[in-house]
């Protein structure tokens, strides 16, 4: 299969079989045609050239309703229910189920609840408005969508994206599930660990191209995928630490916070040169935890200071200025203004130190965002190109570039790899040393524990809002921290 845009091959010959029954993992970095692949197998795009052979015939794929028609479904990384309806008016959204101008409304309602149980979710009612339902069962009602109609393949796109290891587990069974009852699984993830646990076949896809159709997942090393995707091996993805000074000051103080409903008591110092990093589960309160020292929220109690100084309580402008900058964890929706070119995302919070007699010096800013581009390797190395276009990677770089042109001396990182491959996982790591290794102040929030016992100096284990234990992260493990979570979550 091809496909180009605008004169860009983003598929350049890829290869893909899949088997009733199986689930077929697909790996690849950004920009390796995953997305393209999938839409393509939608409709949403047509192939160039090459052919999709479908339970023995070929056929043309025109628009997602011609997917449907054929078995096959396609649940998006942005899952697509509408929160205003109910569960049943979702999953029949589109071929309602009607007589005489009128909504069978209990019909379609008992089907639901019946598509529900065979999810192992039969405890939603089918009533419920999805606006009030958590990101996992968002997932299940876009499955129940799915089954609604008559579905042999079903392509599940980073569907573990937003989801606790609890809720992980639940996904898995789902699968499991669906795939004990012949219906075959295309499930993308950036994610190796959940390939060896559900997965079982892979195509790995580098540069448009497959460069591995149907390995058997027991047969396959992950190094020897981490080189297929990639064309180079990968060792060492947590960069070595650099020992943080005795004598480096505290940059960041925050003491006795507390966001009432949220968390409390929570008190942390990070040194010039240290990374911490807050370790938990999804709902914790991790998020909420940068996003107050950030003023993003308003504290309810405690303070925050930043080189001995108080920052007033809610205001973003007084952290900024203090030398905070936040990263925050969905980068495109409350990070970046995706239609701008890379330059103005770069400084977007130094506005004032490119203004001349009320008009923006764009020179300027092309120079300073050009100068951290290529500081920070992001690719490709184009001030003017809109950040929509660039990988998950590289839209964290430029995150990260927008703090550093500002002079920041504390970074709030909060899943500063989320949607990103191994590879540039790799270069996010390292550059995150850099910026420590420079003096910076790093906080960092993740909901792998091995990627914040991987990069930090000292761990914060928090559940339900509060702070189990602080510790070195030498001396402590993924299991450690997950039997304090459990012991604390119980407590």
């Amino acid at each position: 299969m091809t496909k180009a845009f605008a004169g860009v091959r983003a598929l350049k010959g890829v290869d893909l079989d899949i088997r009733p029954g199986e689930v077929h993992c697909i790996l690849g970095q950004n920009g390796a045609g995953k997305s393209t692949l999938i839409k393509t197998l939608a409709g949403v795009h047509r192939p160039d050239e090459g052919e999709i052979v479908w339970q023995g015939e070929t056929v043309t794929i025109a628009d997602p309703q011609a997917a449907i028609d054929l078995g096959i479904a396609t649940m998006y990384q942005e899952l697509d229910v509408v929160d205003g309806l109910t569960i049943a008016e979702n999953v029949f959204l589109g071929h309602e189920l009607a007589s005489g101008g009128f909504t069978r409304r209990s019909e379609a309602a008992k089907l639901t609840k019946e598509l529900l149980k065979r999810l192992g979710h039969g405890s939603l009612s089918p009533n419920t408005e999805v606006g009030r339902l958590s990101a996992a069962n968002k997932q299940i009602v876009s499955m129940a969508r799915a089954l609604s109609h008559d579905i042999k393949l079903i392509v599940m796109d980073e569907p573990s994206a937003v989801l606790d290891s609890e809720e992980v587990k639940n996904l898995f069974s789902v699968v499991r599930e669906l795939t004990r009852a012949g219906i075959a699984v295309v499930y993308i993830t950036h994610r190796l660990e959940e390939i060896r646990e559900i997965g079982d076949r892979i195509t790995v896809l580098k540069d448009g191209r497959s460069t591995a159709v149907g390995l058997e997942v027991a047969d396959t090393p992950t190094a020897e995928l981490i080189r297929l995707m990639t064309g180079r091996e990968v060792a060492n993805v947590f960069p070595p630490a650099e020992p943080v000074a005795d004598d480096a000051p505290v940059v960041l103080d925050v003491e006795g916070l507390a966001l009432e409903g949220v968390f409390s008591g929570v008190t942390f110092s990070v040194r010039a040169g240290e990374i911490v990093g807050l370790a938990g589960l999804v709902g914790s309160g991790r998020s909420e935890i940068l996003e107050t020292v950030y003023g993003a929220r308003k504290s309810t109690a405690g303070s925050v200071a930043v080189g001995g100084k108080r920052l007033g309580r809610g205001s973003v402008s007084a952290a900024v200025t203090a030398g905070v900058g936040l990263s925050p964890e969905e980068r495109k929706s409350q990070g970046l203004v995706l239609d701008e070119p890379i330059f103005v995302n770069v400084t977007l919070s130094t506005f004032g130190r490119f203004a001349k007699g009320g008009f923006l010096d764009t020179r300027a800013e092309r120079s300073a965002a050009r100068e951290q581009i290529e500081a920070l390797e992001l690719r490709p190395p184009d001030p003017d190109r809109p950040a929509v276009t660039l990988s998950g990677g590289n839209q964290q770089k430029i995150l990260l570039a927008r703090w550093l042109v500002h002079g920041t001396k504390v970074l709030l990182l909060d899943e500063p790899t989320r949607g990103v491959d191994v590879g540039a996982r790799a270069e996010i790591y390292a550059l995150i040393r850099r910026l420590a290794a420079a003096g910076n102040a790093i906080v960092i929030v993740s909901s792998e524990i091995e990627e914040v016992l991987g990069l930090a100096d000292t761990v914060l284990v928090v559940a339900d809002g509060k702070v189990l234990t602080t510790v070195p992260a030498a001396q402590i493990d993924e299991h450690g921290v997950l039997d304090l979570v459990m012991k604390g979550a119980a407590a």
